[in-house]
């Protein structure tokens, strides 16, 4: 299992994020359209995970979508929402999580319609729980193609250029009313808090809801924030 992506909510339109963090030296891009879902979003992706910034576009449609992470942004409005892991068989994780005692909304297809007209497609896992100021549990995907045809297609698309992929998420810093617990809960669902991509670690924090607080990149050494989260990145971005 993998770090996949981290969704940060965003009040600015996604074109506002490319244009922010091409300012901090980082290659980001529109991504597109989730119509069923009223949202749309932009991305910025390094070797093996990306970020994405999630926005409202159509209010009407996100507020009768029957969709988490829809339901999350609804709730929040702006912040580290939650993250995302890659797995390669999510109906066998779905069958252990069960065997677990854990209830899950079963897997969901998803799509997403690309600026250029394509449609992408993948697969999500949820756990059943209800939105709240808790840390929300991370949700899972499995991507209709490899990483290595993903990744082509991102190439070809423009969406990423060769220093994306010198780049990459090394920690996650969330901030919660109980570590221990936290860090606990967590390594019953995923098995451990070290994955092969990135670090995943829980702080005591004062604020009112349990989030992501700080994402770290590789060689991160300036603090930024964004739209109410906090990056640690390299001074000259990867550009």
């Amino acid at each position: 299992m993998y770090l996949d992506h981290i969704v940060h909510f965003i009040e600015e339109e996604p074109e506002k994020a490319v244009e922010v963090w091409k300012r901090h030296g980082f290659h980001a891009a529109k991504g597109g359209q989730h119509l069923n879902w009223g949202t749309h979003n932009a991305l910025l992706y390094f070797k093996d995970s990306y970020i994405e910034w999630l926005a409202v576009e159509k209010m009407e449609v996100a507020e009768e979508a029957d969709h988490p992470l829809t339901q999350l942004l609804l709730h929040d409005r702006k912040g580290f929402g939650t993250i995302c892991l890659r797995t390669e068989d999510i109906a066998q994780l779905e069958e252990r999580l069960k065997g677990q005692g854990i209830e899950t909304t079963g897997v969901l297809d998803a799509e997403r319609k690309t600026e250029s007209g394509g449609l992408i497609k993948w697969k999500m896992l949820f756990l059943k729980e209800a939105v709240s100021d808790n840390l929300p549990s991370p949700f899972f995907i499995e991507w209709n193609e490899s990483d290595s045809e993903r990744y082509e297609g991102l190439r070809k698309r423009g969406a990423i250029l060769p220093d994306n992929e010198k780049q990459a998420i090394e920690r996650c810093i969330f901030g919660v009313h109980d570590p221990a617990a936290s860090a606990e809960k967590w390594r019953s669902l995923i098995g451990s808090l070290e994955l092969p991509n990135c670090r995943f670690e829980f702080r005591k924090t004062e604020r009112k809801r349990g989030r992501l607080e700080e994402v770290v990149l590789a060689r991160g050494t300036q603090e930024v924030s964004f739209e109410e989260g906090v990056y640690c990145i390299p001074p000259n971005g990867n550009i």
